[in-house]
């Protein structure tokens, strides 16, 4: 979700400056005064050598202006320990209580390059790890007995250290008996479970010892750059490659950036125009738990793997078919996992482009014309601009030309769709917001210097003047609450949906070793600068709140800015003057006033909520049964739950009820909150209609 903005020339000058300053630093450091295990990974000269550099940066260009002392000292250190360590199933007390003597050192550490607390406190973990695999794999000679009333406790983020072995042991019994269960719930046999946790165990013992200083540096860097905010980051240069290959949108895959979290690879972002994005059946927070190949193709189970080696395996020759096995972000270990699949292809220019629809629906004896275009991106390909094409793709160029398209349809009003749009190049936000608006500032984006920029529409006069709506959700980021916010700062719109993501800051790329194709030294993201509306209000945070709110499965405490460490404040700058349109038509709170009582009417929605509620009750979960009676129970109650609201909403329809939960269609489902926000455009054009609501009669691509 990160927008590339033009910066400004004191952006330049102020990060080569720093360059400069680092290039000329020295490599050597003090030796280490923290003696590391015989065997132990030890930092290399280099690595000590880019470590200052990447402190100096940080505190020289970050917008946070922060220094690296005592009090980021231990952010620092408690967010390595949470990167090694996340659920507390490690580290002992005792553990902790000998780390806690370094825990002031992080700041003099980046400073000197005397790194060896860091590797020591990593060298304790991979002992840990490896004593935890080999108690896991003796687990697995004696099949648990499934009769006994007992829990497991997969949450623990928040729980104490453990305090002794004894405890520890505990604590994995009841992992390994958990992991084992899953697979029982999945119809394997004790034998067949214990056969794949056997394999798993093992890799993940083989691999605690593939571990490289580069794999214990990067960690190290990326919890000094995250404790300032959560979108710096430091890309080792094996990383730094793996990054400029996804940005170059020129590789064959399924279009995912993953990240390996307590063992389980994680999706973290799904990008636009790649399969993951066009299926839609991928989201971020879910995890990938097993990779097959082609139609028929064995399952291989990644829990524990390499991330790049499972993005080995997710990679392929286009064309080719994939299949994951995904368990969804939030549920609890267990949970009934769903297989996806995808056409391996290149993340295209064309496969993020803009796309149009037309919506009829009919209300009181008359017919309403909605057009839908649908952004999944803010993209402009730069190469062919550089080369003179005259004719090349950008966001703007595309929804102007699909307006023309649909104007010439004979709609009646436009809903602009930027569900899960991250966001993207920041000079076609205030391009596309030039289409609505005839003149005026779209943006302010202030350095951390306190110098504000102002960015104002380029695009002489407005591609259409009729009534309008922006429907975002919770991963509407960057770019796209930059226009979302401008729409409604204008009164030019109505913004439909969900709060926003809450990005409201710029990154800046910075190689440390100065601008070469492929950093030997790796990169850094650094955050220079933060996005505000024309009323000086601030993105960041808390987002873009919608005038008329919807449904939607993404849940505000799992996603978001707010839900991330480190994350920037909420703030304010004073505004600057443009002209707003003149309040007329439907208010916004009639509109959804009209829209609360229409949508508990519709049975479609309401099976929406409903089936969110149900979702978010198994979310707060923080503990699931041992017993595999018990847990049988509970998931056919689920099914039953579930089985009944799709009952519930097909009778509503009059629609003939199903038997099982077997039988309910994964696809063609509709799309009841993109239905609902052509409902929201109907009132605006025609007024509001009460309960009855439009009647939607035929969709066109």
């Amino acid at each position: 979700m990160q927008t590339t903005p033009r910066l400004t020339a004191g952006f330049t000058a102020s990060i080569l400056s720093v360059l400069l300053l680092t290039l000329a630093g020295s490599a050597q450091a003090p030796a280490g005064t923290v003696a590391l295990p015989p065997g132990a990974i030890a930092p290399s000269e280099r690595q000590r050598l880019v470590a200052r550099r990447v402190g100096m940066i940080l505190e020289d260009t970050h917008y946070r202006r922060a220094n690296i002392d005592d009090e980021l000292s231990e952010q620092v250190y408690q967010r390595y320990l949470k990167f090694l360590d996340g659920q507390h199933s490690y580290f002992l007390a005792s553990d902790i209580a000998e780390f806690d003597a370094w825990r002031l050192r992080f700041d003099d550490m980046i400073r000197t390059g005397d790194l060896e607390p860091a590797y020591a406190i990593f060298a304790r973990y991979q002992a840990r790890n490896r004593e935890r695999m080999q108690f896991a794999l003796a687990q697995l000679e004696q099949e648990p007995d499934w009769t006994l009333n007992e829990s497991f406790e997969f949450d623990r983020t928040k729980a104490d250290w453990v305090a002794s072995e004894t405890e520890m042991d505990e604590l994995w019994r009841r992992r390994v008996k958990n992991d084992a269960l899953g697979l029982l719930l999945a119809g394997k046999t004790w034998a067949e479970a214990s056969d794949t946790l056997h394999k798993r165990y093992e890799r993940v013992l083989k691999r605690v010892d593939q571990v490289s200083a580069e794999d214990v540096f990067e960690n190290l860097m990326n919890a000094y750059a995250r404790s300032f905010d959560p979108h710096s980051s430091y890309f080792s240069p094996r990383n730094s490659e793996e990054y400029r290959i996804q940005m170059s949108l020129n590789y064959e895959g399924i279009g995912a950036s993953l990240q390996l979290i307590d063992e389980f690879v994680t999706v973290m972002n799904v990008i636009e125009g790649g399969p993951a994005a066009v299926a839609g059946t991928l989201k971020p927070t879910d995890r990938i738990v097993g990779v097959a190949q082609g139609n028929d193709g064995a399952f291989t189970d990644v829990i524990g793997w390499r991330i790049d080696d499972v993005v080995q395996l997710i990679r392929g020759k286009g064309g080719t078919l994939v299949r994951l096995r995904v368990l969804p972000g939030g549920a609890a270990p267990g949970t009934a996992e769903k297989t996806v699949e995808f056409t391996r292809n290149k993340v295209t220019l064309e496969a993020q482009a803009a796309q149009k629809s037309l919506h009829t629906l009919e209300r009181n004896g008359r017919t309403y014309r909605v057009g839908v275009i649908e952004v999944p991106g803010f993209y402009q390909d730069i190469a062919a601009q550089n080369a003179g094409d005259k004719d090349y793709r950008s966001t703007t160029r595309d929804v102007r030309r699909l307006i023309g398209e649909l104007t010439a349809e004979g709609i009646d009003g436009l809903v602009l769709d930027l569900r899960g749009n991250g966001g993207g190049y920041l000079p076609e936000a205030t391009a596309l917001t030039g289409l609505f608006i005839d003149r005026g500032p779209v943006v302010q984006l202030r350095d951390s210097g306190g110098r504000t920029e102002v960015l104002d529409d380029p695009e002489p006069g407005v591609a259409y003047a009729g009534p309008l709506a922006v429907l975002v959700d919770r991963f509407s980021a960057s770019a796209s609450e930059i226009f979302a916010g401008a729409i409604q700062d204008y009164r030019r719109g109505v913004v439909l949906g969900q709060q926003t993501f809450g990005k409201g800051t710029v990154q800046n790329l910075v190689p440390l070793d100065g601008f070469v194709k492929r950093p030997i030294n790796g990169q850094l993201t650094v955050t220079i600068g933060k996005f505000y509306r024309v009323t000086g209000e601030s993105t960041q945070l808390r987002g873009v709140s919608p005038d008329v709110p919807l449904a939607s499965m993404i849940g505000l405490d799992d996603v978001g800015e707010s839900a991330l460490d480190e994350a920037l404040p909420w703030d304010r700058i004073p505004g600057v003057p443009y002209r707003a349109a003149r309040a007329g038509g439907v208010q916004p709170a009639v509109l959804a006033t009209e829209e609360g009582v229409r949508a508990a009417a519709d049975p479609d929605y309401r099976w929406l909520v409903a089936d969110i509620a149900a979702v978010q009750e198994v979310r707060r979960q923080t503990s699931v049964s041992l017993n595999l009676a018990a847990r049988k129970s509970e998931r056919d109650a689920l099914d039953r739950d579930r089985l009944a609201r799709e009952n519930a909403r097909r009778k509503a329809r009059d629609l003939p009820a199903l038997a099982s939960v077997e039988d309910i269609p994964n696809d063609d489902a509709p799309d009841i909150v993109l239905a609902q926000a052509t409902e929201v455009m109907a009132d605006m054009i025609g007024g509001p209609a009460g309960q009855q609501g439009p009647k939607t009669v035929s969709r066109s691509p």
